[in-house]
């Protein structure tokens, strides 16, 4: 696989880490008003339901831009601590920034990898929403994650499901693909991608390898904002996910095509359907829960 190396990586960084430092950063931060915008739905609509109490201690595992986090710290409340832990320098930067803006006191940022090492036996809760999917090798994150709980300890993360009911990212994918040609095994990728916890059967059995107890799937469907306009939706789609990879990865093909492709993308967008911020889509995702034996 090749990737960019950046000029001053950590030297315990991964190839993915890097990658997501090096390119996808400065996309998710273009994007930040579909992502947080679209994505906070499923953790808006699991958050009531969540283990936690006042006084907690909690971890959010790619903690991204941080809103989960600071949500998190608000919950657990002054007699409780959240950790935000991510990979990403600038998003990590953009957090510490905004949780002093908002003056939330009970909170820190981290810089670390779950697949190579997280705090042990410290956490009561441990959170993560659509970050686990990346995970080269997902029952080592996951028996991290599990590691982090004290005896007893609960955790939730959120994965999509599968691609035919997320057509916000698949639908994209497939009309790149009818101009240019599927990446190969050397692309520069961020991970093993957004569906491959997608298969509850299969995701059960990483989660019991990893360790957990009570194990189990609730199904969340909401729609997802895609752009703020047409243009808008299209310039995503072609800067991240499925679609931006296979974009990405055709180099100077894409270019050639861009005004094909982009007629095309935005003839299936329109047809979507609008609300006062922008197109949205349908999406479906789990919330998986789980336990940490005592």
């Amino acid at each position: 696989m090749s990737v960019a190396k950046r000029s001053n990586p950590h030297p315990e960084d991964t190839e993915f880490v890097e990658f997501w430092n090096e390119i996808l950063a400065p996309k998710f931060f273009q994007f930040k008003h579909v992502l947080v915008g679209g994505l906070t739905e499923h953790s808006e609509a699991v958050f009531p339901s969540l283990p936690v109490r006042s006084g907690d201690r909690v971890l959010d595992v790619g903690c991204g831009f941080g809103d989960t986090a600071i949500k998190l710290a608000n919950l657990v409340g002054p007699e409780g601590d959240v950790v935000g832990l991510d990979c990403c320098d600038a998003f990590l930067d953009f957090a510490t920034n905004d949780a002093q803006e908002r003056g939330v006191k009970n909170i820190r940022f981290m810089r670390g990898d779950a697949e190579i090492t997280l705090p042990e036996d410290d956490f009561d809760f441990v959170f993560a929403r659509f970050g686990t999917m990346f995970f080269a090798n997902p029952v080592a994150g996951l028996r991290n994650m599990r590691k982090a709980l004290r005896p007893g300890g609960k955790m939730a993360h959120i994965v999509w499901r599968e691609r035919a009911d997320n057509p916000w990212l698949s639908m994209a994918k497939d009309i790149v693909l009818e101009f240019l040609p599927q990446p190969g095994d050397d692309a520069q990728t961020c991970g093993p991608g957004p569906f491959s916890m997608s298969n509850e059967e299969t995701v059960f059995s990483m989660m019991k390898s990893a360790g957990y107890e009570n194990v189990e799937f609730k199904r969340v469907d909401c729609p997802v904002l895609i752009g703020n306009n047409v243009s808008d939706a299209i310039a995503f789609q072609l800067a991240i996910g499925p679609a931006g990879e296979v974009f990405r990865e055709a180099g100077a093909e894409a270019e050639e095509k861009r005004s094909m492709i982009e007629a095309a993308l935005g003839e299936a967008i329109e047809r979507q359907n609008t609300s006062k911020d922008g197109i949205i889509m349908p999406s479906s995702s789990w919330m998986i829960t789980a336990t940490n034996p005592d």
